[in-house]
């Protein structure tokens, strides 16, 4: 290598084939959010629909590896450090869990209940009136219907189109 430009090309391209580039900038910047963030400045108390609203989210975040952007919102937002029991939320939620929706955060199986009960109705009604396809809607809905989602380990779009 006779640069250190084409050394710094051939760092970044390596750190984004092993997929870290991404998180080494998220921590970058989730580190300088927590420098700048004026820790006397007190937040707002949650309200208990806010407090529910944000621990669904960052179970998803979690859940899907977005650990920066998880920390960042809970530092943000003044959510306890200690995630909420998700026993707890479940209940409040009225979502009836069993071993298969206990894999995954509750934020899908309210999606999936509520897709569910609003089968046919106004989602399907609404991309058709679009102009679009309800193809891609259906798929996701015989999916869910069948079991666990299997998209969170098979993306539903993959090179070249949908699944």
């Amino acid at each position: 290598m006779s640069s250190t430009h084409e050394l710094k090309d051939v760092i970044k391209d390596t750190l984004e084939n092993r997929g870290v580039l991404g998180q080494i900038k998220a921590r970058i910047r989730a580190e300088v959010f927590k420098s700048l963030d004026d820790q006397n400045d007190s937040k707002p108390p949650l309200s208990n629909e806010n407090m529910i609203i944000n621990e669904l989210i960052r179970e998803y975040l979690e859940f899907n590896k977005y650990k920066y952007t998880a920390s960042v919102m809970v530092a943000e937002t003044g959510q306890p450090k200690q995630p909420l029991d998700r026993g707890f939320l479940a209940e409040e939620l009225n979502v009836e869990e069993d071993k298969n929706c206990s894999q995954v955060p509750l934020l899908y199986s309210l999606v999936g209940q509520y897709m569910n009960k609003n089968r046919g109705k106004s989602t399907r009604s609404a991309m058709q009136n679009r102009g679009q396809s309800s193809r891609f809607l259906e798929e996701l809905e015989n999916e869910m219907a069948s079991g666990p989602p299997n998209h969170i380990t098979e993306p539903l779009v993959v090179k070249g189109g949908r699944k």
